[in-house]
């Protein structure tokens, strides 16, 4: 069975205070986006990657990030959804409805090779699909517009939701495009399914698997590419 994947970098990083898009920042000799498309070139099975790209975007060509037969381009779309399912829509003459999707974040690539195999062995017999996630260790505050504490949140069965997530080409296409009719946003794949009435399977992966959000993220980043080289 096939695998594909599914790149949305069509954000420009407003909170990294950068006139430049998150995912083109340096990070140890290449952009932070190259980096996160040699991880997904390396898992086995990998036809082929589709980066969903925003429309102004004037950086990917000269990044050296040239398309070629496993590495496509589409126009990405205001919200993550809508440039995940553009994404499916550039597949539909190449993907079954059987084969499974790699949905991953242009900003995570310290994402381990060992992670995604897991998570595709752990799914493999599951009727939806799944994602990977850290358990929450720190204590949960639910805090109101002004930052003051309304509550403390039990932190058991508590996950942070991470990259990849894995599902069936068909699947993920007919729940993303049902999606767009609802109010509510969809932030992930995962919760487009669980508004589907699905219940996706959570994997365990690694601390490190971090989202270059803040410019600190951006060291830490370093810092784990380093210590993962050394390993």
């Amino acid at each position: 069975m096939a695998i594909w994947a599914i790149v949305p970098a069509a954000g420009i990083g407003s909170r990294m205070n950068s006139e430049t898009p998150k995912q083109y920042l340096p990070l140890c000799g290449k952009s932070v986006i190259a980096h996160t498309l040699l991880r997904l070139r390396q898992v086995q099975g990998l036809q082929a990657t589709v980066v969903a790209l925003n429309p102004d975007d004037r950086q990917w060509q000269s990044d050296g990030l040239a398309p070629h037969e496993s590495l496509l381009t589409c126009t990405g779309g205001a919200q993550r959804a809508e440039s995940v399912l553009n994404g499916l829509y550039a597949l539909s003459d190449l993907a079954n409805d059987d084969d499974w999707v790699l949905v991953h974040d242009a900003v995570r690539p310290c994402v381990r090779l060992a992670d995604i195999d897991s998570l595709l062995s752990k799914i493999a017999q599951h009727p939806v699909g799944g994602l990977l996630g850290v358990p929450v260790s720190s204590t949960l505050k639910l805090a109101d517009d002004n930052g003051d504490i309304k509550a403390t949140i039990p932190r058991e069965n508590m996950w942070q939701a991470s990259t990849p997530q894995a599902f069936r080409y068909g699947l993920l296409r007919t729940v993303l495009e049902r999606a767009k009719a609802l109010p509510t946003t969809v932030t992930d794949e995962a919760s487009a399914m669980e508004l589907a009435g699905y219940s996706p399977r959570l994997v365990r992966g690694n601390a490190d698997n971090i989202k270059i959000t803040y410019p600190d993220d951006l060291l830490m980043a370093q810092i784990i590419l380093d210590a993962q080289a050394r390993a």
